[in-house]
C-alpha cells in the first residue's frame, strides 16, 4: 500500500509528505498513550524514531540526501516554532515574582551541573574548549516541555514543586537565549578576535536587537494591532500576528542572528501587547502541534542501528544525568524550604535534559558538525531521561514516604518560605468550613459562610492571594490539599465541611480519600464542568456540583421571567438541567 501511496505522490512535496505522515502517527501515538494515561511528548519521540527506522521515509519521493535536508529543514521549522512559544510565555513578570528561586537556584542547578558536565568531558574526551561548554550547559538545561505536562497530568500545576521547577526553567530559558547569542562567537572567533570580544560583541547585538524589537512593537506593531482589531476580525489579527513574528524572524537572521532568536523575539513582542490574552487564546492551541512536530523531528534523527551498538554507554550515561542532576535539583528545592516529597518531586521533574539542550545542540552543529556517534549518543540520552521523567515524579511520592517511615527523614518541621506558615488561631479553629481554592466560587463561598457566622479556612496555592488574605485576618494556608500534612494543619479532622471549589475532577479525586482518612463523617463538595464527570465524583460519595447543569437552571430562570406563560416549577427546572 504504502509503495501504491509513493508511486501516485511524485509531485508531492518531500516536505508536506514528511509532514503529513508525521501527523498521521502522531495521532495514533496520542490516542495509544492516552489509554495508556501517559505523556504525549515521550510518544512523539517514539513516533519519529519508528518512522525514521521501520523504513518508512523510504516511502516519500526524494532521494535520500534529499530526505536529510527535509528531516533538517522539519527541525529547524520545530525549533522556531518552539522558541516562539517560549517568547509569548516568556513572563518578565513571573520572573520578578519568583527571582530568587530562579536566579539563585537556577544558577545554583546550572551552574554545578556545567562544572561536573564540563570536568567528565575534560577528562574523558580532547573535544576542544567551545564543546565542552556547549555540551556541558546543554546537559545542564531541563526539560519545561515534558515536566509541566506531567505537574498537569497529576493535577499538581500550581504546587510548591510545580512553582519551584518554573522558576528555575526561566533560568535554563535566558541560559538558552544568551548561548544562541554567543555560538557565533564560541566557534568563530579568530586568532585577530578574542572569543571574550566576540562574545562581548555577540550579546551587544542581541541586547540591541530585542530591544530594537521590543520598541518596534511598542511603537509600531502595537498601533498596527490596534488598527487590526478595530476589523472586529478574527482572521486578520490572527493573520497579523503571525506575519509580523514571521517578519520579526527573519529579521533576525538578517542581521545575523539566528532565526531562532528572532522567533523569540517575535513572541516577547507580541505578548508585551495589550493583546496579550487575545493572542494566547489565538496561538497557544498550537503549542502542542508546535511541540508535536519538534519532538517528532528529534526522534527521526535517532538511528537505531547506531544506539543498539552503543546502548551501555547510552545507559551508563543517561542514569548519571538522571541521579547527578535530580541531587542537585533536589538540594536547591531543600535551599528553599520545600519538604522532603516535594523536594523529591521536584528533583525529578528537573533530572533530564531538555528541549532546549535540543535547540542549543542543533544550533551548534550549524557551526561545527558532531561526530555522528557522539551525536546519536547525545539525542539518545536526551530522549532516554526525557522518557524516565514522568515516571520518576509518579514514584516520588512512594519513595518520599518509605524514607520518612522507614529511616524517620525529614521529622523536623521546616518552616515555609515567605512566612506563610499557619497562625495559633488556625491551630485552635473547630467546626468550620476548609474551602480549597480562592477563585470566584471560593471567594462567594467564603464570604457567604462568614455572613452566616460559619468560621472557614482557606487553602490556596496562589502566594499573592495568600498574603492578602493573611493581612485581612482570613485565616489561610498556602499548601496543597493533595497534600496529608496540609489538611493536617487545616484542622481537617475538626472540621464539618470540605469544599474543592476548582473544577478538577483529578485533585478531587486524589484528595477525598485523604479527606476521608482524616474525618470518616466530614461533609465533601465538589465541582465538575461537565455531565461525563460527575459519576466519578459521586462514586466518591460527595456532594456534586454541575456547573453546566447550574447554568442551565439560571437560564431558565431568566427566561421563566421574560416569557411569563413559562409556568414550569423550580422542581422541573431542575429535572430538566440534570437530564
Amino acid at each position: 500500500m504504502f509503495s501504491f501511496l509513493a508511486a501516485g505522490a511524485t509531485d508531492v512535496s518531500p516536505l508536506f509528505a514528511l509532514l503529513s505522515l508525521v501527523l498521521i502517527f502522531a495521532v495514533l501515538m496520542s490516542l495509544l498513550l492516552a489509554k495508556l494515561k501517559q505523556n504525549f511528548l515521550i510518544g512523539y519521540l517514539i513516533c519519529g524514531v519508528i518512522i525514521a527506522n521501520a523504513g518508512l521515509l523510504g516511502f516519500i519521493p526524494g532521494q535520500e540526501a534529499e530526505m536529510d535536508k527535509v528531516i533538517s529543514h522539519l527541525a529547524e521549522l520545530g525549533i522556531i516554532l518552539l522558541m516562539f512559544t517560549l517568547g509569548i510565555e516568556f513572563s518578565l513578570a513571573e520572573l520578578k515574582h519568583l527571582w530568587r528561586v530562579s536566579l539563585i537556584g537556577g544558577g545554583i542547578q546550572v551552574g554545578t551541573i556545567s562544572l561536573v558536565g564540563a570536568s567528565i568531558i575534560w577528562a574523558s574526551t580532547s573535544f576542544p574548549g567551545a564543546e565542552i561548554i556547549v555540551l556541558a550547559v546543554s546537559v545542564a538545561l531541563s526539560s519545561t516541555a515534558v515536566s509541566m505536562k506531567s505537574f498537569q497530568d497529576m493535577g499538581q500545576p500550581n504546587n510548591p514543586s510545580a512553582r519551584t521547577a518554573l522558576a528555575i526553567a526561566l533560568f535554563d530559558d535566558i541560559v538558552v537565549i544568551l548561548f544562541l547569542l554567543i555560538l557565533p562567537a564560541l566557534y568563530g572567533a579568530s586568532s585577530d578576535h578574542p572569543v571574550p570580544v566576540e562574545i562581548a560583541k555577540a550579546i551587544g547585538k542581541g541586547v540591541l536587537f530585542l530591544g530594537g524589537a521590543l520598541l518596534i512593537g511598542k511603537f509600531g506593531i502595537t498601533p498596527l494591532l490596534h488598527a487590526v482589531a478595530r476589523t472586529r476580525s478574527r482572521e486578520l489579527f490572527t493573520l497579523a500576528v503571525v506575519a509580523l513574528c514571521a517578519g520579526i524572524a527573519v529579521l533576525g537572521a538578517a542581521l545575523n542572528l539566528s532565526p531562532a532568536l528572532g522567533a523569540f523575539a517575535a513572541g516577547v513582542v507580541v505578548s508585551e501587547s495589550i493583546y496579550r490574552h487575545r493572542i494566547m487564546a489565538d496561538i497557544m492551541p498550537f503549542k502542542d502541534l508546535f511541540l508535536a512536530i519538534f519532538f517528532v523531528s528529534v526522534g527521526l534523527q535517532i538511528d537505531l542501528k547506531i544506539v543498539a551498538g552503543d546502548w551501555m554507554r547510552i545507559v551508563g550515561f543517561s542514569v548519571l544525568i538522571l541521579m547527578v542532576k535530580g541531587f542537585v535539583a533536589f538540594n536547591v528545592a531543600r535551599i528553599f524550604k520545600l519538604r522532603l516529597r516535594p523536594a523529591l518531586l521536584t528533583g525529578a521533574a528537573l533530572a533530564s535534559s531538555g528541549e532546549f539542550s535540543l535547540v542549543l545542540l542543533a544550533k551548534a552543529a550549524d557551526y561545527r558538525p558532531a561526530d555522528e556517534s557522539i551525536q546519536q549518543l547525545l539525542l539518545s540520552c536526551a530522549a532516554l531521561t526525557m522518557a524516565t521523567v514522568p515516571l520518576l515524579m509518579r514514584g516520588s511520592g512512594g519513595f518520599g514516604k518509605f524514607l520518612e517511615t522507614k529511616f524517620g527523614f525529614d521529622q523536623k518541621k521546616h518552616p515555609q518560605a515567605e512566612n506563610l506558615t499557619p497562625s495559633s488561631h488556625i491551630k485552635e479553629i473547630s467546626d468550620h468550613a476548609v474551602i480549597c481554592g480562592y477563585g470566584p466560587v471560593g471567594q462567594a463561598l467564603n464570604e457567604a459562610l462568614k455572613r452566616s457566622g460559619v468560621e472557614t479556612l482557606i487553602m490556596e496555592l496562589n502566594a499573592d492571594t495568600v498574603r492578602s488574605l493573611k493581612a485581612k485576618g482570613q485565616p489561610v494556608l498556602f499548601a496543597d490539599a493533595t497534600h496529608p500534612e496540609a489538611l493536617e494543619l487545616a484542622g481537617i479532622h475538626r472540621a464539618r465541611m470540605v469544599a474543592f471549589t476548582f473544577p478538577s475532577v483529578e485533585l478531587t479525586n486524589a484528595a477525598v480519600p485523604l479527606v476521608r482518612e482524616h474525618n470518616p463523617g466530614i461533609v465533601i463538595m465538589g465541582r465538575v464542568k461537565f455531565a461525563s464527570e460527575i459519576e466519578a465524583l459521586r462514586e466518591l460519595d460527595i456532594d456534586v456540583i454541575h456547573d453546566e447543569a447550574e447554568s442551565a437552571v439560571a437560564m431558565i430562570h431568566s427566561a421563566r421571567e421574560i416569557y411569563q406563560r413559562v409556568t414550569l416549577t423550580d422542581r422541573e427546572i431542575r429535572e430538566i438541567a440534570t437530564q
